[in-house]
């Protein structure tokens, strides 16, 4: 019983230290991993660093500053608007739930590792073709005005999962703290 005052009644700062220390290694250990098992895939939450994603205001807002590159490459305001999750976009400092997946379609937003990338770049598919009898893709940053290199042909096995949520905001904590502020 008095551990368990100490933790969890106790002002004194040691006690915080070892609350914050135990958080930490229930969250890492515990909770990450167990995510990890239940949505397959070995990320299951993945911060969102850069600006790639984000839409400046309401959806026509962005889709006018944007909107040309999609209608030259044969996506309409309507498809994206109808069937592409995210239309909103992703800001920096969200937090993205990712679920690993046998099969990836076009307009949802991946997660995947990029040669020459030290994070995991989060982008949306745009297309999805066949070279050889694999199944490859073509993502790109809603934010940006054309493609990466890495982004040109994403093979399967690079790809670490599909968004099914995200938590607004949360991640600047991280982000703070290892310095990913600009």
């Amino acid at each position: 019983m008095g551990i368990w005052n100490f933790l969890w009644k106790s002002n004194s700062l040691l006690s915080w230290i070892i609350d914050i220390i135990l958080i930490f290694l229930i969250i890492k250990f515990i909770i990450f991993p167990g995510a990890g098992l239940i949505l397959g895939t070995s990320m299951p939450f993945v911060i969102v660093e850069s600006g790639s994603m984000h839409h400046e205001g309401s959806f026509d807002n962005w889709f006018e500053l944007h909107g040309q590159w999609y209608l030259d490459n044969n996506i309409t305001k309507n498809e994206i608007k109808e069937y592409w999750p995210y239309t909103n976009g992703m800001n920096k400092g969200d937090i993205i739930t990712v679920k690993g997946s046998k099969e990836y379609k076009k307009g949802q937003v991946i997660v995947f590792k990029a040669q020459g990338k030290s994070t995991p770049v989060i982008h949306r598919i745009i297309y999805v073709g066949e070279e050889d009898g694999e199944t490859f893709y073509a993502t790109k940053g809603d934010h940006n005005d054309g493609q990466l290199i890495q982004e040109l042909k994403v093979e399967k096995d690079q790809i670490i999962g599909k968004a099914i949520g995200k938590i607004p905001a949360l991640g600047w904590i991280k982000l703070i703290f290892v310095g990913v502020t600009k």
